[in-house]
Formats: structure tokens, C-alpha cells, sequence
């Protein structure tokens, strides 16, 4: 893409509402528009993000068995009073009314329509276990959207339901979730620590935040430095081997990690002081087993291998993609701008043209954007006017992971410039070299 051709609405000035690091740049950085108090419009570069962020997840979902379906944003009242959750979920809920005057409302979460779906097709254990999901906007009404993305009003969620016989079952299905997760946010450049969060009446200890660390975060959280170190499943993990899994969560689970609100300072003393780690953290995902809850009032059950009916256990999995994007930032970024991990940067390498309308430079920054193109790279070629100063200022902003600077010196030497954005190590490579190992990469 030509940066003369893209639109890229970059904010010079640090805008003044921002109260955090995500929020200043992905406004300055031309990601979203606030349209109104949490409700934001995602510009070409952040929805590009946003559209890696979501196809790591679908890929890490289908791995483990989920299913992807897509469910409305608009919901009916009636089922939520099935479960009776409609007049206790509070003002979060928007509460509307359509032209016939049936009271429906915009879905903040999916538990009842997606139960009324299994409850429609599903008779026999034999269609179990059942893993369903969808990447959908979501509508809360927070009293006090703030912190940009991080805590909106409508926020794009992928949220997962699954079914199962019984608590073994639904047990096998939560550490299913809990791997894909770990999966997950490693893909994204993240190390996320699941952390025991609270079951509330449900009880029991299949509930988890998956958090990740950062100078800025909301939570404090206190965790054994082993996290840091373990191993996270590769690619051949098999997810229909229930012990392979389960001995997975068991190492990820057997180390204290919590947050301030389940912090259990008596267990916190056993671990030893060079392995306590007390730092900020952001919740990018949460697990939960329900069991019965919505089953129960719903009548979603399934026939038994002893011919019984019995009420489905259930759980939930969330990850919030579009608050995912601003939890990236927080934890890798600079005094100049986003930092991405390459599996989510909106474009893999930033070509800088330093002296447009100049015939060297010109040729050779066609070359150049033809073979990373031809090696399926994206490309974002800086081919406008600007001053050079503007042009470093804009790539190390929108923070991709390479920049390619090609000027007239350089060219009378057969060189450009590499810069990791990362790291800032800069590195003049012969341009042979560089289309050479453009075109072994392909």
C-alpha cells in the first residue's frame, strides 16, 4: 500500500482526553475515532489489527474444536427471562423496544441465545461434547467508559459455550479452553499468566483471567516467576488427548499467581522471595465454567447412555479482540510510538522513500515493494513529500516491526538502511543481499 493512497489521519499533538498509553496512540497513530462516550470507529490501520488479532483467535478456537457460528447483536427479553438474568443484570443492559413493542435489548453476552440454540437441536450425548463460538459486537452501558478501547461501550468479543454431559466432561472442555488460550496470546507476542479468578455462587475452581504484564495495568497481581519461563504448548499439542491437556493445566496452575482480589497472603508467605513477582497487569481473557445455570431454567438437556435426561454443564470463554489491541500496546511500546509484535502489525515492513520524484530512489523503492509484495509481505511504501524528520516520526508511531530507507546516498552505494523497530539497530545492507533474502523468505 502507498502511503500517498492510504488513509492514515496521523494526530501530531497528544490528544488531551487520552488518559492512557493505548488510547493517546491509537488516536494519534489514525486507529479509531471516538464517535461518542466509548463507542469508537476503527480507521483502516487499526481494523487491520484488529482483523490479525481475530484470525489468531478463530485459528487457536478451531484447533481446539470450537466451532464458529455468528449469533445477532439484537436479542430478545424473553430469553433472558427464561434465565433470569433480564431483571437482574442492571443498567448495563440497553434495554429497547422494537415497533411492535417487544422489549429486546442489545446483547452484552450470548449465554441464553446460544443455549436456546443447543436446546433446538441437540437430544442425545452422543452430539457431545459441543464447543460453540462467535466473534460479535458487544453493548454494555458502563456508567464511565474510559481508557479508549480497554473499556468501552461496545467492544467486539469472541465468546465460546461449551456443552457436556457432565462436570467431568465440562472439566476436559475448560482445559481445552485454558491451552488454546495459553496458544493464544503467545502467537500475539504475549506472556499471559492465567490466574485463579472468582467462580461466585458456582464454587468450585474452573474460573481464570488470563493476565499480561504491564507498568500500566488496572489489577495488581502477584505470581511465582516460574510463569515467565514455562514452556507454552507448540503446534502439535493434541487437543483430543484429555491427560496430554490436563497435565498442560496442571503445570500452568501449580504455581501462585493471583490478583489483588483473590490474593491469599497466607499462600503468598510459601512462596520464596526471589520468586515473587508483585507487578500491574490487564486482563485479556477469562474462563468460566457455569455448570447448570443456564441449563437448568432453560431445559437444555440431552439423553444419557443410561436413558436419562440430564441438564448440559456449561462454561464460557471470552476474549476481547478490540481491547486485546490496546493491551498489546500497553505492554510493547516507547517514547515514539507502538511497538507491534510481528503476527499482529498492520504491515510487516515500513518503506521510507527519503527523496521522492528522485529517479534512483524512485526505481529502487519499486523494486523493492515488488519483491516483498511477491514474497507476501505487506508493505506500507512511504512514497509522500513529507520531510524525512516526519517520515521517521510517522513509521516509528504506527510501530511495524521494519523499516526499509532507501535515500540517494544509498543508492549511488547499492545500500539501504534496515531499521528494527524494536530494538531502534539500524543496519546497511547491499541491496542484492537484502532482495536476496527478500525472495528466500517467500
Amino acid at each position: 500500500m502507498r502511503l500517498s493512497r492510504y488513509f492514515l489521519p496521523i494526530l501530531k499533538e497528544n490528544p488531551r482526553e487520552a488518559e492512557i498509553v493505548s488510547h493517546r496512540l491509537m488516536l494519534r497513530a489514525g486507529m479509531i475515532r471516538q464517535q461518542a462516550a466509548g463507542s469508537f470507529s476503527w480507521l483502516p490501520l487499526g481494523k487491520k489489527v484488529l482483523d490479525k488479532v481475530c484470525k489468531i483467535i478463530r485459528e487457536e478456537q478451531n484447533r481446539a474444536g470450537a466451532l464458529e457460528i455468528l449469533m445477532p447483536t439484537i436479542q430478545s427479553a424473553d430469553l433472558w427471562r427464561e434465565s433470569g438474568r433480564y431483571d437482574d443484570y442492571g443498567k448495563e443492559m440497553l434495554r429497547i423496544k422494537d415497533r411492535h413493542e417487544r422489549d429486546m435489548l442489545f446483547g452484552p453476552t450470548n449465554e441464553e441465545m446460544v443455549t436456546e440454540i443447543f436446546r433446538s437441536y441437540v437430544r442425545s450425548y452422543k452430539d457431545l461434547p459441543l464447543n460453540l463460538y462467535h466473534i460479535q459486537w458487544k453493548f454494555r452501558d458502563e456508567v464511565r467508559p474510559r481508557f479508549g478501547v480497554m473499556r468501552s461501550r461496545e467492544f467486539l468479543m469472541k465468546d465460546a459455550y461449551t456443552f457436556d454431559i457432565d462436570f467431568e466432561g465440562a472439566r476436559a472442555a475448560y482445559n481445552r479452553m485454558f491451552v488454546s488460550y495459553l496458544r493464544t496470546f503467545t502467537r500475539m507476542g504475549l506472556q499471559a499468566i492465567p490466574m485463579r479468578a472468582d467462580t461466585g455462587p458456582i464454587g468450585g475452581d474452573l474460573s481464570h483471567e488470563f493476565i499480561i504484564l504491564a507498568e500500566t495495568g488496572e489489577s495488581q497481581v502477584f505470581c511465582d516467576r516460574d510463569y515467565l519461563s514455562l514452556p507454552v504448548p507448540g503446534e502439535n499439542t493434541d487437543f483430543t488427548n484429555d491427560a496430554e491437556i490436563d497435565g498442560i493445566v496442571k503445570e500452568w496452575t501449580t504455581p501462585y499467581a493471583a490478583t489483588d482480589e483473590m490474593h491469599d497472603e497466607a499462600a503468598w508467605t510459601k512462596v520464596p522471595e526471589t520468586h515473587k513477582l508483585s507487578a500491574r497487569g490487564i486482563e485479556v481473557g477469562h474462563i468460566f465454567h457455569f455448570g447448570e445455570k443456564y441449563s437448568k431454567p432453560m431445559g437444555a438437556k440431552v439423553t444419557g447412555p443410561d436413558g436419562k435426561d440430564h441438564f448440559v454443564s456449561g462454561g464460557s470463554y471470552g476474549i476481547g479482540p478490540s481491547r486485546l489491541v490496546a493491551a498489546i500496546i500497553e505492554a510493547s511500546h516507547d517514547d515514539n510510538g507502538i511497538i507491534w509484535p510481528e503476527a499482529v502489525a498492520p504491515f510487516d515492513v515500513g518503506l521510507i522513500n527519503m527523496k521522492p520524484g528522485d529517479a534512483g530512489c524512485d526505481a529502487l523503492c519499486e523494486k523493492l515493494y515488488a519483491a516483498y509484495e511477491k514474497a507476501g509481505k505487506d508493505v506500507l511504501y512511504d512514497d509522500t513529500d513529507q520531510r524525512p524528520g516526519a517520515k521517521f516520526a510517522t513509521a516509528d508511531l504506527i510501530g511495524l516491526p521494519w523499516q526499509v530507507i532507501v535515500g540517494p546516498r544509498g543508492v549511488g552505494d547499492g545500500t539501504v538502511e534496515v531499521k528494527n523497530r524494536r530494538t531502534g539497530e539500524r543496519d546497511v545492507r547491499k541491496v542484492e543481499d537484502l532482495l536476496a533474502s527478500v525472495e528466500k523468505a517467500a
